[in-house]
């Protein structure tokens, strides 16, 4: 009988996710520009009656909302990582980050789209040299931005696996959720500062001031994609809604070959970290088996960091 007093070989941590430093530090930095920026760009925007701009401009200013919130919720995560009120570690603190600034950008996205088609049915002049120049500030700001986080980002798909192990990367594992969603937000408003720079500068030499509006409806349906596409990845996450992710069905092969015969009578998968997943599993056999002998089996893949093992025996 195992001995009471080392009841703390029994116990494992909870804390599944080691965070990400360099993406936390890079994304304060990336905050402190873009709130900058933003405030330069809606600025121009209504001095120099640019919609592409101010559009610009205000999808600058979700990304430092956004933003913000992304390096909350590392703060968070790590500040409450050995809190025994979260049952599965902290790590959806940044998955709920991330869902709530794709919530925010749908918003923006609203705002662009109305404000672009009312610039369209009523238009006004556009003071184009400087609306070019601030918006090309901007998309140089942008890449500097994009450049900060995709540091952080490469950081984040640099784990190393062990010998042997298969790979989990080609499975989309170790994204970071908090940290794409702060990466795709610069990116998304690079891509607007470049809508923006072609609207003015084709309005300014070929008079087509119809750019403007349009290209601020080009951005505003862009920022609606990927806010959608972003809440889709993170409420998947937040709902436990990935018993179709590989690791399933690489449990159920497991279970499978196994030597001793079984037959998987429940399973919950879910995630609790950058790839890693937690899993309970429930077997009906009509062999003698204990509960360790096939979660030996399941362990060899290594996302899987909390498992648990029920084994049933059939009646005969």
């Amino acid at each position: 009988m195992q001995n009471p007093s080392s009841i703390d070989s029994w116990q494992h941590s909870h804390v599944f996710d080691e965070g990400n430093p360099l993406a936390e530090r890079n994304t304060r930095w990336v905050v402190v520009i873009t709130a900058i920026m933003m405030v330069v760009e809606i600025a121009g925007g209504w001095v120099f009656n640019s919609m592409a701009l101010l559009a610009d401009g205000w999808h600058m200013s979700s990304h430092a909302l956004a933003l913000g919130l992304s390096v909350f919720a590392y703060g968070a995560a790590r500040r409450f990582a050995t809190d025994v009120r979260f049952a599965f570690g902290t790590w959806k603190i940044e998955v709920l980050a991330g869902y709530t600034s794709a919530l925010l950008l749908v918003l923006v996205a609203g705002l662009m789209l109305y404000q672009s088609v009312e610039r369209l049915i009523s238009p006004s002049a556009i003071h184009y040299d400087q609306a070019i120049a601030i918006a090309a500030v901007g998309l140089l700001v942008n890449i500097v931005c994009a450049w900060l986080l995709k540091d952080g980002h490469s950081h984040d798909h640099g784990g190393h696996h062990a010998a042997g192990a298969h790979d989990h990367q080609a499975h989309g594992h170790h994204h970071d959720l908090n940290l794409r969603s702060a990466y795709v937000h610069v990116i998304a408003d690079a891509a607007t500062s470049v809508l923006a720079v072609l609207a003015l500068i084709g309005g300014k030499y070929w008079g087509a001031s119809w750019l403007d509006p349009v290209m601020g409806i080009a951005g505003a349906i862009l920022v609606a994609v990927w806010a959608v596409g972003l809440l889709r990845d993170s409420g998947r996450v937040l709902l436990d809604a990935e018993m179709d992710a590989p690791v399933v069905a690489e449990i159920r092969e497991v279970i499978d070959a196994s030597p001793v015969k079984a037959t998987i009578s429940d399973l919950h998968v879910w995630r609790v970290g950058k790839g890693m997943y937690s899993c309970i599993v429930s077997l009906v056999t009509e062999a003698d088996a204990t509960p360790d002998y096939f979660k030996k089996q399941i362990q060899i893949h290594e996302e899987l960091v909390h498992i648990s093992v029920e084994v049933n025996k059939r009646s005969t």
